[in-house]
């Protein structure tokens, strides 16, 4: 893939302040990449000032997802990074640059990278998420999708975004990049671009979200995986592998 070209996409939903804190951290640690960086407000109560755009409806984290893979790979782009707005990055700058030429690294190394995300720097769900300081990066079965980097022929590889049944989210991210390494494309942890983050900054001050999001996440992986989906993805972290060389 000669002409290598990275879009990023803040998800804004939530509190403006937020949103602006990781913009601004972005801006300030890779100002060459601020043509490339955009906020999409997500139909939001409280609007973006300077979105890139503002949807007439919430889309969730799913429909907005797949929206953005549509539009940024219309636009010749080769990979979307979509970020949470409620997460901030916890290693050293330049942040994009840095993840970028890594990616690049890994895709020449171990063959084209499916889905890359940061190591963050804890995770109440996901132990394969969560940075190891000795480690250069890990190979894992699934991701936690609150930062993950998409290369898009990849994910046209596997029939694109898969989120039937599920435009709120929850297990999209987890399915989507088990698939991905399912067809043999490798999904990247990176212990050396690290972030934190804030779970459920937006979600838990909706009433009852959770709560119907939680049962459209059971009956979108019960049809995928079977209904003992959770011992499923347990097992799947045993083909977790670590790398101290890069």
């Amino acid at each position: 893939m000669a002409d290598r070209r990275l879009a990023l996409v803040i998800l804004h939903y939530g509190d403006p302040a937020l949103t602006t804190r990781v913009k601004e951290q972005l801006e300030q640690s890779d100002p060459k990449w601020a043509e490339h960086l955009y906020v999409l407000d997500n139909h939001a109560p409280e609007p973006f000032s300077g979105a890139w755009r503002r949807l007439d409806e919430n889309l969730y984290w799913a429909g907005a997802l797949d929206y953005c893979l549509k539009e940024f790979q219309s636009r010749g782009y080769t990979h979307l990074w979509f970020l949470n707005n409620d997460i901030w990055f916890g290693s050293k700058p330049p942040h994009i640059l840095k993840a970028w030429k890594r990616l690049e690294q890994l895709d020449a190394k171990i063959g084209p990278v499916g889905v890359y995300s940061p190591a963050t720097h804890r995770s109440p769900y996901h132990p394969q998420m969560i940075e190891k300081p000795g480690m250069q990066y890990s190979i894992v079965p699934y991701i936690d999708g609150i930062s993950p980097l998409f290369n898009f022929e990849c994910l046209n590889k596997i029939g694109g975004l898969d989120y039937e049944g599920n435009i709120y989210g929850y297990g999209v991210d987890v399915w989507n990049s088990m698939a991905l390494h399912r067809a043999g494309f490798p999904v990247v942890v990176d212990h050396q671009v690290t972030i934190r983050h804030i779970y459920h900054s937006t979600a838990k001050k909706v009433e009852g979200f959770l709560a119907t999001a939680a049962e459209a996440q059971h009956n979108y992986m019960a049809v995928r995986l079977g209904d003992n989906y959770e011992e499923v993805l347990k097992r799947e972290l045993a083909s977790c592998r670590d790398f101290r060389s890069f």
